[in-house]
C-alpha cells in the first residue's frame, strides 16, 4: 500500500477534471485518529472517488477476485486498488463478513480512517437501504466517530451494469461526526441496531434519498 502517497496526486486531477466534484464539508473530517465514513451507495465508482476526495487517506474493502494475478489488466486492476488503500477480503458467508469487520477494526486501531457502505451493495432504484449493522459494531468496538457521507452523481457516471465510467457531475457531502457510547443495560444487538439507524438517517438527511425501509436485496454477506 506504500504507493498511495504516489498515486494519488496522480488520479486527483484526473477525477477533477472528469467529474468536476462539489465537495462540501471536508472541515467535518478529523484530520487525525481513527475515524469511520459511513456512506450511501450508488455506482461501484463510490469506494474510488470517496477516498480521492476526502482530506486523508482512508481505506475501503474489496472483493479480494479484485487482486488477482495473471494478465495486464489485472495488474493495472491490483496497482490501482493497492494504491487507493483498498484492502481485499472474501465476501461470501457470515465468517468473511466477521473477517471483514477484524480487518477493518485493525485500521481503526492504528489510527486510520475507515470507508463502508453500510447497505452492503448498490441501490439500483437510488433510495437508501436499511444499513447492517457492522458499522456501529466497529463504532462501539474502537470509540471511533462516524462521519455520515451523501455521494450522488455517480449514479449517472457509471450506472449499475457499466465497466467504464464517464464524464460527468459528482457531489460529495460529509456530514457532522457522531459519536457512539455503549449504555449500561442495553442489549448489544439493540444497540447496534439503534446506532446504525441514526447514522442511516444522517446519511438520508444530507442525500436526500428517501428511505426504502429495507434491505438491499443484493447484500449478502454484507457488514
Amino acid at each position: 500500500m506504500n504507493i498511495g502517497p504516489a498515486l494519488r496526486p496522480m488520479l486527483l486531477p484526473v477525477a477533477l477534471t472528469a467529474f468536476r466534484p462539489s465537495v462540501s464539508g471536508s472541515r467535518n473530517v478529523p484530520r487525525t485518529g481513527p475515524v469511520i465514513l459511513a456512506a450511501n451507495h450508488l455506482s461501484v465508482i463510490d469506494s474510488f472517488l470517496i477516498p480521492l476526495l476526502t482530506p486523508r487517506r482512508v481505506s475501503f474493502l474489496a472483493k479480494q477476485e479484485y487482486f488477482g494475478r495473471g494478465n495486464p489488466k489485472k495488474w493495472a486492476v491490483r496497482t490501482l486498488l493497492t494504491g487507493l488503500d483498498v484492502i481485499g477480503v472474501p465476501r461470501d458467508g457470515f465468517r468473511a463478513a466477521q473477517q471483514a469487520l477484524e480487518i477493518a477494526k485493525g485500521v481503526l486501531d492504528d489510527g486510520g480512517a475507515f470507508g463502508i457502505h453500510p447497505e452492503g451493495s448498490r441501490s439500483r432504484d437510488g433510495r437508501l437501504y436499511r444499513g447492517h449493522t457492522g458499522v456501529a459494531w466497529l463504532a462501539l468496538a474502537t470509540g471511533a466517530p462516524v462521519v455520515p457521507v451523501a455521494i450522488s452523481g455517480t449514479e449517472h457516471v457509471q450506472p449499475v451494469g457499466t465497466r467504464v465510467p464517464r464524464p460527468g457531475k459528482v457531489t460529495v457531502k460529509f456530514g457532522a461526526p457522531m459519536r457512539f457510547t455503549p449504555v449500561p443495560g442495553t442489549r448489544p444487538a439493540k444497540a447496534r441496531r439503534d446506532a446504525t439507524d441514526e447514522i442511516m438517517t444522517a446519511i438520508a438527511a444530507l442525500s436526500g434519498q428517501p428511505l426504502a425501509g429495507t434491505y438491499n436485496d443484493h447484500s449478502a454477506g454484507a457488514v
